[in-house]
């Protein structure tokens, strides 16, 4: 085994005869004929990991083809196959912005992230965003961008949310669908992540989602259906979970038979860096490519193959794959990469999309400002604004555009008098945090944000004085390993006093104050919102955060952004709170080794509130919310008129006519919910399955929308038969500014239905 992995990729090359075939000039066929047994298994096993797991599987060096990209994988030289470079998303390409004797710098952009991205409701936007991406990628010389990342957002507190999209399949799929078609307009490949279930991050590499069949069917793997069918993604990374008791990577149930012979996916499967435990049952479930790749992957496919319990025939199925991946990369097309991508240009993409992700929360007629020209800002994120997210999610960008920054960028004269004692606040904070990591996935972790610094009563009351408005920013970081706690999930106690302290000092002199949330995912709301005259939730946005946030403070453009996701009263009201490891120590246990102790939420993890997730789950129960999903407000105010339903047996067509009627221009996402008739199976109040927006509308001017979905939709998965079941009798349509603002409403007709489906993913 060691001897095999010393010997270099050069030596190989000269042990071949000219004779032998050439990946790009000669079939698939005879180039995988050609290859040896060992050159095989190592080919679906990727190149290592500088410092993990011992020694590399790979025969000759790659990892400085990019450096700081995730992964590459395995070259023969002799057959003309090259290595291609894996690289990290979603929010940006994630590479080194410098190298050793290089004297250039190689930053990339960051972009908006998932939620941002998600609450914009405009597949057109998310699909140029898309392309921006995709140009970065191929001109910094990758090939597969390990991105866009789309699992439900099924507890507020899952570490990962930030670079997810929704509690709704269809907002999941739809966006994740555009991202892809943007990106790889390139001739880049993306990578669909994680396949699937990958909702919390305690024990992500171990622990056990025990799910139905129905509820796997219509939330959790609709979403990667959607996008699979509509974007036809390169390839798709399997999660680290497991699946009623089976590792995701090592599941033939969600591989083959779901992924491929259901939905019809043509390409390629790699793991999540060190998912799963068995190489050989990774392969044999159709998970064709191993990244990074350790020995033990290698001796594993070697035994098994010894041994009879993997065929070669088997392995050559992901081998084929694998070589398909290669020969339509750029890297084995001799793309020229400039490492030049225009990044100028990429950066006033991120600053005009992030606009329309940004929600208007609250507004008691503060926003957008006028006649304002000086402003106090108050929190330690206006100062050190929040771009994105941490772990494989972070992007090595040349700037960050504060709150600071974009107010003074736009004319106004700001109040700096807290802004050195601040810094130095954040600063000590920030340090004694560093200095007390050792952990070799330190680099990864989310520096906690430092506590609220509050001004004495004395400076807020002269700078209530001398200033037109206050704007408080609340921060929230984002990162992968760990899922956020409850604390964070609530303002904190100096946050809180921070709010209230500033909010009476401006309103005791006749002034407002605003309130900017910097975060990545959702935070209590309902006990504070009444007490600024204002709440924008700015999410994450980017290097351009701060320029982004302004253009919607001073009205540059009316946000229209609406919410992915509910916003609870309380932490406890979503019913998966019951089976969450909130505040679980546990931590994530990235190389595969804990011990099954069967730990509730974090060995074993049963969804047990079912279909019930997300707005599903509020409207059953009646459950008051502080934010419904869907919800945003704007500058101006829009009517909805003439709803129009048609179902031809194979497609729905529902139209409905939006207009401006208020003064200043806008743009208005519409969704369109359905109540399904009382049938077999137990149904929610409604579901999305459609949505559009408007472009942007003058005051008083009006669009006609036209949404379709196939009538197919309309189905529940009934467990008992394994089908797909579409009732019989009369449908009604519910046109939404959000779920709990139904502006109109039309019917249509629906005939039965049934679609067979294989049984598969059975709770055991």
């Amino acid at each position: 085994m060691k001897k095999i992995m010393l010997i270099s990729a050069a030596v190989l090359a000269l042990a071949g005869c000219k004779s032998d075939p050439q990946l790009g000039k000669d079939s698939i066929d005879k180039v995988l004929k050609a290859m040896t047994l060992e050159e095989k298994v190592h080919f679906v096993i990727g190149t290592g990991m500088a410092g993990f797991g011992g020694e590399s599987a790979v025969v000759g060096a790659t990892k400085n083809i990019v450096p700081g990209a995730a992964g590459t994988t395995y070259p023969i030289e002799r057959l003309g196959i090259p290595s291609i470079v894996l690289a990290d998303g979603p929010a940006g390409l994630r590479i080194d912005p410098t190298r050793e004797g290089d004297e250039n710098t190689y930053y990339c952009t960051h972009f908006p992230i998932g939620t941002l991205l998600a609450s914009t409701w405009n597949q057109e936007l998310v699909e140029n965003v898309g392309k921006a991406m995709g140009e970065e990628v191929h001109e910094y010389g990758a090939d597969v961008y390990l991105a866009p990342a789309l699992n439900i957002h099924r507890n507020p507190l899952n570490g990962r949310n930030f670079e997810y999209y929704s509690e709704d399949p269809v907002v999941a799929g739809k966006t994740a669908a555009a991202y892809v078609r943007g990106v790889q307009s390139n001739d880049v490949g993306t990578s669909i992540k994680h396949f699937a279930y990958n909702n919390q991050e305690t024990n992500r590499t171990g622990n056990n989602a025990v799910i139905s069949p129905r509820a796997q069917r219509e939330i959790y793997l609709k979403g990667f259906e959607i996008t699979v069918k509509e974007s036809d993604p390169w390839t798709v990374m399997s999660s680290y979970n497991k699946i009623n008791g089976t590792y995701t990577s090592q599941s033939k149930d969600l591989q083959t038979t779901v992924l491929r012979d259901e939905w019809g996916f043509k390409g390629l499967v790699m793991t999540d860096w060190f998912g799963g435990d068995n190489g050989a049952e990774q392969i044999a479930a159709g998970n064709d490519m191993l990244q990074p790749g350790t020995d033990l992957q290698y001796q594993q496919i070697m035994d098994a193959i010894k041994d009879g319990s993997l065929s070669e025939a088997e392995l050559d199925v992901c081998v084929r794959r694998c070589l398909e991946l290669v020969a339509r990369s750029p890297k084995a097309k001799g793309y020229a990469y400039s490492n030049k991508p225009d990044l100028k240009a990429h950066a006033a993409v991120t600053r005009q999309s992030a606009l329309e992700g940004m929600v208007l929360l609250e507004n008691k007629g503060v926003l957008p400002l006028k006649n304002v020209k000086n402003v106090a800002v108050f929190g330690c994120t206006s100062f050190d604004f929040i771009a994105g997210g941490t772990g494989s999610g972070n992007v090595n960008r040349a700037y960050t555009v504060s709150l600071l920054d974009g107010l003074k960028n736009a004319g106004f004269n700001v109040d700096e008098s807290n802004k050195e004692a601040t810094l130095k606040h954040i600063a000590d904070e920030d340090a004694a945090f560093k200095a007390s990591l050792t952990d070799q996935l330190s680099a990864f972790y989310p520096t906690p944000r430092p506590s609220e610094f509050v001004p004495s009563n004395a400076e807020l009351s002269a700078s209530a004085k001398a200033n037109d408005v206050a704007i408080i920013t609340f921060g929230r970081n984002s990162g992968e390993f760990f899922d956020r706690t409850s604390a964070d999930f609530v303002l904190s106690p100096k946050e809180r006093e921070l709010l209230n302290k500033v909010t009476a000092a401006f309103h005791a002199k006749g002034k407002k104050v605003v309130v900017v949330l910097n975060i990545g995912g959702v935070i209590e709301t309902a006990s504070w919102k009444n007490i600024p005259d204002a709440v924008l939730l700015a999410w994450q946005a980017g290097q351009e955060g701060g320029n982004s946030v302004t253009d919607i403070l001073t009205g540059a453009k009316s946000p229209s952004g609406k919410l992915p996701m509910t916003f609870p009263m309380n932490l406890m009201d979503h019913a998966s709170s019951a089976n969450f490891p909130i505040d679980s120590d546990t931590g994530v246990y990235f190389t595969n080794r804990r011990e099954d102790i069967g730990q509730k939420d974090v060995d074993v993890t049963r969804y047990e509130e079912g279909i019930y997730v997300g707005y599903r789950w509020f409207d059953k129960q009646n459950l008051p919310v502080s934010y419904p999903f869907g919800y945003g407000l704007s500058y101006t105010t829009f009517e909805y008129s003439a709803p129009a339903v048609a179902n031809d047996g194979k497609t729905v067509t529902a139209k409905v006519t939006v207009k401006n009627t208020g003064a200043v221009a806008g743009k208005e996402a519409v969704q369109l919910y359905v109540n399904a008739p009382a049938g077999t199976l137990d149904k929610p109040v409604k579901e999305l399955k459609a949505y559009g927006k408007t472009k942007e509308l003058a005051p008083g001017e009006s669009q006609e929308l036209t949404l379709t979905f196939p009538t197919s939709e309309l189905a529940s998965f009934d467990e008992e038969a394994s089908a797909w079941k579409v009732d019989a009798g009369t449908y009604t349509f519910l046109f939404g500014a959000s779920s709990r603002d139904i502006r109109c409403t039309a019917t249509a007709e629906a005939a039965a239905s049934e679609t067979p489906a294989h049984r598969v993913l059975l709770m055991k």
